[in-house]
């Protein structure tokens, strides 16, 4: 009769084991592989990876199906320990998925290196109403909605570009934005930025700004910063966000939030309109082209309105 230890043998005689920081590579990378919680569900709430599907060990080779369709994907598993997860791995491995590898050391291992942890916090009554439509959503749903409720996205400017988008991210449950913009309301901001009311002329405009925010959705946080982003303080501001968006209206800013994202690895989301014309573009580091590449030099000054 086979024991434990035996069973443990084996599995890891067929299994591949990768360590938290191999598995952290492949996911920033945004690698196609699926990584899947198989602890119990009260285990995976109080703490889990990033993406990670839950599909606790007793279900797994009833389910996978619903999370992996073809089995040609990598699939990573995970447990506490790496002990039920590198079992797992072996029954999918006989199920004939081709890739499967099992967490060294598990979720232990993962959050004694100081890799980040999701932890799930209930939902309350006012969120889940605030946020039902998005449940409706596949492409959001309750998973979604909680990863917005996480993220945190930095917005330079409150002006034309900067208004309607903070608005529809407080809106949407972005939990935490960073509003930045140096100067005060004017009145003739009024007929575009919308962030901004007549009361609020002379004011910061991160100031009426965050109270605008706030006031539509009190869920979040908002972090005003007035001040104008330079090379001083640039790689301080953006570390702590998860995205960038660049509402900029000058050439000098947008080639300076461009550098900054690309060396710290930001996806900076850049936006610009004159008249009737606009457009708006994502550079992801590593995934396409940067600001910089596309125009590798600002035109001469005074060539392009504002």
């Amino acid at each position: 009769m086979k024991t434990l230890k035996d069973m443990l043998a084996e599995a890891r005689q067929v299994v591949p084991e990768e360590g938290p920081d191999d598995l952290s590579r492949r996911l920033k990378d945004r690698e196609p592989i699926v990584v899947i919680d198989v602890r119990d569900p009260d285990e995976y709430r109080d703490g889990h990876i990033e993406g990670a599907a839950s599909i606790s060990r007793g279900f797994l080779e009833f389910r996978i199906g619903t999370a992996v369709s073809d089995p040609s994907v990598p699939i990573v598993l995970y447990c506490q320990t790496g002990l039920r997860s590198v079992l797992a791995a072996k029954a999918l491995k006989e199920l004939g998925y081709q890739t499967v590898i099992n967490l060294k050391g598990g979720f232990q291992k993962w959050a004694q290196s100081g890799l980040p942890v999701v932890k799930d916090t209930p939902l309350t009554t006012e969120q889940i109403g605030r946020y039902s439509r998005h449940f409706l959503l596949n492409q959001i749903g309750e998973t979604g909605q909680r990863k917005l409720l996480r993220s945190k996205v930095l917005l330079i400017g409150a002006g034309g570009l900067g208004s309607p988008t903070a608005l529809y991210l407080a809106a949407a449950g972005v939990g935490t934005i960073g509003l930045m913009d140096g100067d005060v309301v004017d009145i003739t901001n009024l007929q575009r930025q919308v962030l901004h009311t007549t009361a609020d002329i002379g004011k910061p405009k991160v100031e009426s700004g965050a109270r605008t925010l706030k006031a539509l959705n009190p869920d979040i946080a908002v972090i005003p910063l007035p001040v104008r982003i330079d090379v001083d303080n640039v790689m301080d501001i953006i570390k702590d966000y998860d995205l960038i968006v660049d509402g900029s209206d000058n050439f000098d800013t947008r080639y300076l939030v461009n550098d900054a994202c690309y060396l710290a690895g930001k996806t900076n989301i850049h936006g610009s309109i004159f008249q009737f014309e606009g457009m708006a573009t994502v550079f992801a580091p590593g995934e396409g082209p940067c600001y910089r590449c596309l125009y590798p030099t600002p035109p001469p000054p005074g060539l392009v309105p504002s």
